[in-house]
């Protein structure tokens, strides 16, 4: 009898591991918001996230993952699988009322689908959208609307019930509580409902304007931005280079291009420390140099702090021994930002730089470094602007590990993924343009998309293939062949006219169709 004891235990061992193969997997869903390409440790930033590091190192890096270029169109993308001007959440040209509007019916967001496979949803941190957590299939919720104070938001939820201002001075910092929150649903979770799979979708402000760090974070990374912005950025690209993350060259400084909002009130306000173009660092005086490298320390600050919250939120899914089955999602909502301005409580100058009373924005000259090695920033829809890191975990169902998936997908895959995995098969009124990742999961390379499509504040792309058709607002169209052009330094539109035409025409068709008769059910 003895001797049949270790059998015994070894085949229930493998019952359990095939229940559990079998099972429905829990989704931890983790948005940062206005993190660039290679901002990431796993990415070849210089930025410290080990706990980033782990999950790509024990799972998947996506190396060409799109977005579409700005906050709010990318998380009706992320929560519903289609794109944002389906939904009405972005505009159209000639379609009135397409901005951040209501969602139709036939669109609910994947919280309400997750339902019906008996899932549990949660939510902690930014929203974007339309409606609020609870009435949209979300069972508990923080929703943090305050985007202008980390120290001390004035707007901000609790179950769709409104919180009091937060004061000053009293410990509050925005990526700490949202991701208590997380905690704290989790084992709400574990607690009334153990036997049942949850969906936990945690929505960071950082690294997103205004920069603001605990000063401890800060002094940890302010010497590693004494080099300035040049030589940040060779640096990355070299790493980049040595992952394998981009077999392409290294796109050039776009000097003369700034923000993409002007608002030359708000640059008196920051002073003459503050510059609006990508100049050559050696070009800056010492005054603003300081300034800079104060800046990127606060920004790679908010991605640290960021990183060992996600740290926390994993030790507590560890705890409720769901490590094995749940999937783990990293993304962000677009490229970094260029954008320089002051909002909230203004900026006062004296005041220790990355503290409440201050607003820094990360600006064209850091924000080129942290969307290394492309082209532009957030709003634009080049690479810089929607091209972004994606980490797929998930230990019981992603077997290999620490590899790179170079197969184009979109935010509006995650939806279609997560209803695949969670055994829904949903018959829509409107087809989703989303495919599921499964397959990606397992191998590379067989393609998911025939054809991907952008429009955002004029600026407008179509990808077919290799081929990538892209023009800023009011500008030519540019082609680009990025098979061996990913950065998108060569434009081809004068040695194939006709593919910019073919090109052209199918982005129109697509434009055209967003904006049909099924587009416009009334909304809820």
């Amino acid at each position: 009898m003895t001797r049949l004891l270790p059998a015994v235990l070894l085949g229930l061992a493998l019952a359990l591991a095939a229940k559990a193969a079998d099972a429905k997997p829990n989704v931890l869903l983790i948005m940062a918001d206005d993190l660039g390409f290679s901002d990431l440790g796993c990415y070849g930033g210089e930025i410290r996230t080990p706990h980033l590091d782990t999950l790509a190192g024990n799972g998947l890096r996506y190396t060409q993952f799109y977005n579409t270029a700005r906050c709010w169109p990318t998380r009706a993308a992320l929560l519903t699988g289609y794109y944002a001007q389906q939904v009405g959440r972005d505009k159209l040209p000639g379609v009135a009322g397409g901005n951040r509007g209501g969602r139709p019916v036939w669109a609910p967001l994947l919280s309400v689908h997750l339902k019906k496979a008996g899932y549990h949803s949660y939510h902690s941190g930014k929203w974007h959208l339309d409606g609020m957590p609870l009435q949209n299939g979300f069972e508990r919720s923080y929703y943090l609307k305050d985007q202008s104070r980390f120290f001390s938001p004035q707007i901000h939820w609790e179950d769709d019930v409104k919180l009091p201002p937060v004061k000053r001075g009293t410990g509050y910092y925005g990526t700490i509580a949202v991701a208590n929150a997380a905690i704290t649903h989790l084992k709400h979770h574990q607690a009334n409902h153990p036997e049942s799979p949850f969906f936990q979708y945690v929505a960071f402000a950082a690294p997103h304007f205004p920069l603001h760090a605990l000063p401890e974070d800060i002094a940890k990374c302010l010497a590693r931005y004494e080099p300035g912005w040049d030589a940040i950025r060779a640096q990355r690209w070299k790493r980049v280079q040595a992952l394998g993350l981009v077999e392409s060259s290294l796109s050039k400084v776009e000097r003369d291009l700034g923000p993409p909002y002007h608002f030359p009130d708000h640059l008196k306000i920051l002073g003459e420390v503050e510059v609006n173009r990508p100049v050559p660092w050696n070009d800056l005086n010492k005054a603003q140099q300081r300034f800079q490298q104060t800046k990127m320390a606060i920004h790679a600050a908010m991605i640290e702090r960021m990183d060992s919250e996600i740290g926390r939120i994993m030790a507590q899914i560890r705890a409720m021994k769901a490590f094995e089955n749940t999937l783990v999602i990293f993304l962000s909502d677009n490229g970094a930002s260029a954008e320089l301005m002051v909002r909230g409580d203004g900026h006062n100058p004296k005041a220790p730089l990355g503290s409440a009373d201050t607003y820094p924005c990360l600006g064209p000259g850091w924000s080129t470094v942290s969307n290394t090695p492309f082209r532009r920033h957030k709003t634009w829809v080049h690479e810089g602007g929607c091209a972004t890191p994606f980490i797929a975990h998930w230990p019981g169902g992603i077997k290999e590990r620490n590899k790179l998936r170079r197969t184009p997908a979109h935010v509006i895959d995650v939806v279609p993924t997560i209803l695949d995995l969670a055994g829904l098969e949903l018959t829509r009124q409107v087809p989703s343009p989303g495919r599921s990742l499964r397959r990606t999961f397992l191998e590379d390379g067989r393609p998911l998309h025939e054809k991907l499509w952008w429009l955002h504040d004029g600026h407008r792309a179509l990808r077919v293939g290799d081929w990538k058709l892209v023009a800023a607002k009011d500008q030519p169209w540019e082609l680009f062949h990025l098979a061996v052009d990913r950065t998108e330094t060569r434009n081809l539109a004068n040695a194939h006219p006709e593919i910019v035409l073919a090109m052209a025409d199918q982005w129109n068709s697509l434009t055209n169709s967003f904006a049909s008769p099924a587009r416009k059910i009334p909304p809820q």
